[in-house]
């Protein structure tokens, strides 16, 4: 696919009669991509390189100042018609070997024209660093004389020896952490305080300069070169990076694969000694930083380095093992070649992959790479944005800028002035005029579902809950569980000996008071009223503990299912004054209390609910539909049910100090939806589920809109 190219140009006069060759300083490296040969051209001195076909490098091989391109390229038309390279892909080589500043010529000012584009290499590479303004790099100083220096302990370090310590250490850490899940967690929290922000940088530095000096280490020992250590500036922090392009010479993709690893693998290396730091010291500044540094290299790993769809080490390990250098670069131009070949019907666009297959990767790779890249970057501005909101503005203008404005502008450019669209240029307008009408029109004017989720509870219309009147030991369970019992009907029996003898010594006592009365009526008059008093209040007490008596047969308050635990963990149970026992619950009716986050609010209560379902836990297959549904507008803070919290698994954050679970953190509105359960479907009173609300359709650019702002207002107040 990559060489259907033409085999004559218009411009091929400009380059014909001119004497070029390779530089006295390029090196040539065998490799091989897929079973296929190739050659990698390098030069040492300004750190460029470039791939060649077989055909390709017999070209570049037989250029020479005694002879002209002219007669190089019908040298090889008569050793090879069928795999010598056309006009067009020599003039596309040529410039690109230049651009790379691989080649000596000497060359008029019409055949320089050739080259014109490609002559403020320097100019864009620091007009990128500053549209990319969250990765500006700064090369500092020439490594390979002191990597040179401690080669024989590089390679000491990096054996089978090596790796056995390596992973020994490593499992021994992950033991460690899984052991104490439970406080690596909790101390997570307070990762992104204002009192931890200097050393999480610090951890992060450190990390960092472990990392980057494991690429070096690696290359050195396969036997390249490193030239470039700087600084990068990771969203305004300084961070040290490294050149590793050297490892593209290496003829085993195997050994270029663990240059890329190789930064990785210290990473986690010395995150795994600050496991052993961390787990030995309590408190204090080193346990601190040892903990930081577990956490940036957990972190960093993860989301950055592994991952292939950002431009860090995972990327170029994929690149390595799939055999496609410049992965990104590939798959932007292939994505480029699709859109002006089938779209724009540029004929002679020519795809950067070899098979259908590798076309397809590319593409995908292209998106996907895309995608994620917007993600994770909107991500870190949300982050800085939280914690120096002037900061996250401002990233975010660049972000705007770099990817919006300045595509359109480089779009606008293209279409009125690519010499690819001479002939095509009309089309090129119209095809991207209906897209991007076509976009905006189906984003803001064309109607989407409009809908939203909530988490709730089931709920009996009408439920008691059963708690004990009074504190005794349970003796009996009357009713066994999940019977229906009716209103007064004994539930459980508990036994207090305590009770019984209080009453027997409150008997005793009024009995004394009766003779005292007696003998107050016939000797002491004056006495008489202080008696009566003290029978009075012992009645009283009498008459309380004979009700605790009767309060130990707990019995029914209404009709309706009886709801308890285990009764064998309840006999001989001691229960409290006022503890709850169980439910009794009334199955006729049923609601759904769903909570509703304050960000949803206007949607539910502005918006027409045109229908809403609930599914719940362990059925999600079925799904209720709700008849009727009444919106509480009063602002909560208790929870229904403390099954939603997050301490019970739910996904409502509720308030850590919070024993019972039950105060969330945000406030959050009620609506109770009844349900139409005509399926017969088993209700369970207390089980979780999600209610789903049909609104109004609408464009999606207003519901990202909306959604967006609410974002912007809940965590900015703005």
């Amino acid at each position: 696919m990559a060489n259907d190219t033409k085999i004559f140009h218009e411009s091929w006069y400009r380059i014909a009669n001119e004497k070029l060759c390779l530089r006295s300083s390029v090196k040539v490296h065998r490799q091989l991509f897929r079973g296929a040969r190739w050659y990698v051209l390098s030069d040492p001195f300004n750190n460029q390189f470039y791939r060649l076909r077989p055909e390709a490098y017999e070209f570049v091989i037989r250029l020479g100042l005694d002879r002209t391109v002219e007669e190089v390229w019908m040298e090889m038309i008569s050793a090879a018609p069928e795999s010598a390279p056309g006009q067009e892909e020599v003039i596309n080589l040529l410039v690109q070997l230049y651009q790379s500043n691989l080649l000596h010529y000497e060359m008029p000012p019409d055949s320089a024209k050739l080259f014109d584009r490609y002559k403020n290499k320097k100019q864009r590479i620091m007009k990128s660093n500053l549209l990319n303004i969250m990765f500006f790099r700064i090369p500092l100083f020439d490594p390979d004389s002191f990597l040179k220096n401690i080669l024989p302990l590089i390679r000491l370090i990096m054996n089978p020896l090596g790796a056995i310590l390596w992973l020994t250490v490593v499992g021994s850490a992950i033991k460690i952490v899984i052991d104490r899940f439970a406080e690596v967690s909790v101390q997570t929290q307070g990762i992104i305080n204002p009192s931890n922000l200097f050393l999480l940088y610090i951890a992060m530095l450190l990390v960092k300069t472990f990392h980057e000096f494991g690429h070096a280490f690696a290359v050195r020992r396969f036997g390249g070169e490193v030239h470039i250590i700087g600084v990068m500036f990771l969203l305004f922090s300084p961070v040290p990076y490294m050149d590793a392009t050297a490892a593209w010479a290496f003829r085993n993709k195997w050994q270029r694969i663990l240059v890329g690893a190789a930064g990785m693998i210290t990473e986690i290396f010395v995150a795994a000694l600050a496991v052993f730091v961390w787990a030995n010291t309590s408190g204090g500044l080193l346990h601190s930083l040892a903990y930081n540094m577990m956490f940036v290299a957990s972190l960093s790993t993860v989301v950055f380095n592994i991952n292939p769809l950002l431009r860090y080490d995972g990327y170029y390990m994929l690149s390595d093992w799939l055999d496609i250098p410049n992965l990104h670069t590939k798959a932007t131009q292939q994505l480029t070649h699709l859109v002006e070949k089938y779209a724009f019907g540029y004929k002679r666009s020519t795809s950067q992959a070899y098979s259908l297959k590798e076309a397809f990767w590319l593409a995908i790779f292209g998106v996907l790479s895309g995608i994620y890249k917007l993600i994770v970057f909107a991500s870190i501005i949300f982050f800085i944005a939280d914690r120096f909101l002037l900061a996250g503005i401002i990233m975010a203008l660049i972000c705007c800028i770099t990817w919006i404005i300045v595509p359109l502008v480089k779009l606008i450019k293209y279409l009125s002035s690519s010499p690819k669209l001479e002939r095509i240029r009309l089309r090129a307008i119209t095809v991207v005029s209906i897209l991007l009408l076509f976009v905006v029109g189906f984003f803001y004017y064309f109607p989407f579902p409009n809908s939203f989720r909530a988490s709730g509870v089931l709920k009996a219309s009408e439920y008691f809950v059963v708690n004990s009147k009074v504190s005794g030991y349970v003796k009996k369970i009357e009713i066994e569980p999940g019977s229906q019992v009716s209103a007064g009907q004994p539930l459980i029996i508990l036994e207090n000996k305590e009770i019984d003898l209080q009453i027997n010594e409150a008997m005793a006592s009024l009995q004394e008071s009766y003779a005292m009365r007696q003998l107050a009526l016939a000797e002491r008059p004056e006495d008489l009223a202080t008696v009566e008093a003290r029978i009075q209040a012992i009645q009283t007490r009498l008459d309380r503990l004979q009700h605790d008596r009767e309060e130990l047969v707990v019995k029914a308050e209404i009709s309706g299912v009886w709801v308890v635990g285990n009764v064998a963990d309840y006999l001989g149970m001691w229960i409290r004054r006022g503890a709850p026992i169980g439910q009794i619950i009334n199955e006729s009716a049923y609601y759904f209390a769903s909570v509703i986050p304050e960000v949803h609010t206007s949607r539910i209560f502005d918006n027409e609910v045109k229908r809403a379902s609930v599914k719940l836990v362990g059925q999600a297959d079925t799904e209720v539909p709700v008849f009727r549904y009444v919106k509480i507008p009063m602002e909560q803070t208790i929870l229904p049910s403390a099954a939603l919290g997050w301490k019970a698994g739910g996904d409502v954050p509720i308030d850590p100090n919070d024993a019972q679970g039950v105060h969330s953190t945000e406030p959050f509105y009620e609506v109770r939806a009844y349900l139409d359960n005509n399926n017969g479907m088993k209700m369970f009173h207390g089980r979780t589920g999600k209610i789903r609300f049909e609104l109004t359709s609408e464009p999606l650019l207003r519901q990202w809109w909306r959604s967006f702002r609410q974002l912007v207002q809940k965590r900015y107040h703005y």
